[in-house]
């Protein structure tokens, strides 16, 4: 299994620096760390090519000139330009480091291959200037590659807002641990690829990026009720139901059920469909209710008599009303941004803080679906997927992701855990199947994306 790796807002990424500095680390040691780190990366990626590298007045462009420093003791040709004079004094360190010219940041900066954009990192709160911003952009433009050094300046760390435009990057190194912008639309789309390096800084918390899952193995002695027995619930548009009843199936419930008055074709002869719904059976382990539910309010009244775990999603979030109904439910949520605002109102606060919130006050697990979709728990953990395929747009696929989840939550993996493997799954099927791909080709792709 792959780690988790951390995620740290700005104001908790800096507690975690002071914790470091004050227990003995100097803060000029940590910049040493992350420069140095910052030009491995660079090496790494793009070898010897010529290198611009922009430095802003803070710690930000104090690491520029630590990497410039080592990338120039490596044999790459580096040039430096910058807005002004260090401001801070460990930025003012590492700028006497640097035994190289150091010239304005101007519109006669000539580009480089390889631009690397040291302005400003996680402190930002305001757009760059006008005419910081088009240089940016020009030099951008006027490069082959480019990295950012721990965010493309212009990005909000912690909401993922980009507070004035902000080109597109090949990679960003960042340090200690991930920022929510990393993860967060629109901003994770200009990162590229993030690499996250150690540089001595104690990151922990509730919050991470979704890794790869360990999922439950199949016991010797496992049977189809071991094995876990998903209901479905069907409603006035059969295929959803169908998709989500087929996607558990293929993510490895041992039992895959869906009541429905009238009967489903094309569905696997392996799924039972029943005019029936004992949803009193003590071997259920997982409710599905809501895709394809329409307006059927009462399957959902009678899916919360059940007391086995839910997954709730599309219509049936619709008729919830009050989200405090169902604490208690031990539901999953599975809510995209149009269901997420009717169930639990609009706010302009960033996503994160959206979900949790909403995780508290439905007693749930919430998947906040998304090109950055975050999974939610009542007790604070949150996790942030990985970039998944834009593909996945299409109709369907969320039926499929919470027949997934139900599957994982009926083999007895807990609501948070089955979550998030099922997110991390969804978008690794994706990849396996390709960008013409449909909701029938996601689910046919799950063994495969299982079995890697």
């Amino acid at each position: 299994m792959d780690e988790p790796r951390p995620i740290l807002t700005a104001a908790a990424m800096r507690a975690a620096e002071q914790a470091a500095i004050d227990a003995g680390t100097p803060v000029e040691t940590l910049m040493e760390r992350a420069g140095a780190a910052l030009a491995e990366a660079v090496w790494r990626f793009a070898g010897g090519t010529p290198v611009l590298i922009l430095c802003g007045p803070g710690n930000n462009g104090g690491d520029g000139y630590v990497a410039a420093r080592h990338l120039a003791a490596r044999g790459v040709p580096v040039r430096v330009a910058a807005l002004g004079e260090p401001a801070s004094e460990a930025a003012r360190w590492a700028r006497g480091e640097w035994s190289g010219a150091v010239e304005p940041l101007s519109d006669a900066t000539e580009p480089a291959p390889l631009l690397i954009d040291c302005l400003f990192g996680t402190g930002l709160k305001r757009a760059l200037e006008a005419t910081v911003s088009e240089r940016l952009q020009l030099l951008r433009q006027r490069a082959h590659l480019a990295v950012a050094c721990d965010l493309p300046s212009g990005v909000d760390a912690d909401s993922g807002a980009e507070l004035g435009p902000v080109p597109d990057f090949d990679l960003t190194v960042t340090f200690g641990a991930l920022k929510p912008a990393h993860r967060l639309f629109p901003a994770m789309h200009r990162c590229g690829r993030v690499a996250l390096a150690d540089i001595g800084i104690a990151a922990s918390g509730e919050w991470h990026e979704i890794a790869r899952p360990v999922l439950p193995p199949v016991a010797l002695d496992a049977h189809k009720y071991s094995r876990g027995l998903v209901h479905c619930l069907a409603g006035e548009m059969p295929g959803a139901i169908a998709l989500a009843a087929t996607a558990a199936a293929r993510s490895g419930a041992g039992y895959v059920r869906i009541s429905t008055a009238a009967p489903i074709a094309g569905l696997p002869a392996s799924i039972v469909q029943t005019g029936t719904a004992d949803l009193a059976d003590p071997r259920l382990g997982c409710l599905v209710v809501g895709p394809g539910l329409g307006d059927l309010p009462q399957l959902l009244t009678l899916a919360l008599t059940s007391r086995a775990p839910k997954v709730i999603d599309a219509d049936a979030l619709r008729h919830v009303g009050d989200p405090a109904r169902l604490k208690g439910q031990d539901a999953i949520l599975t809510p995209h941004a149009g269901e997420f605002d009717a169930l639990f109102g609009k706010s302009g606060a960033p996503k994160p803080e959206r979900a949790l919130a909403a995780a508290a006050a439905s007693g749930s697990v919430v998947v906040f679906k998304g090109p950055d979709t975050l999974v939610a728990a009542p007790d604070g953990r949150l996790g942030f997927a990985p970039p998944a395929p834009a593909w996945l747009a299409s109709a369907g696929t969320g039926d499929v992701l919470g027949g997934m989840i139900a599957a994982l939550r009926a083999r007895g993996m807990p609501a948070f855990e089955a979550a998030s493997a099922a997110v991390w799954l969804h978008g690794r099927a994706a990849r396996v199947a390709g960008s013409a791909m449909i909701a029938d080709d996601l689910v046919a792709v799950l063994p495969r994306a299982l079995r890697d």
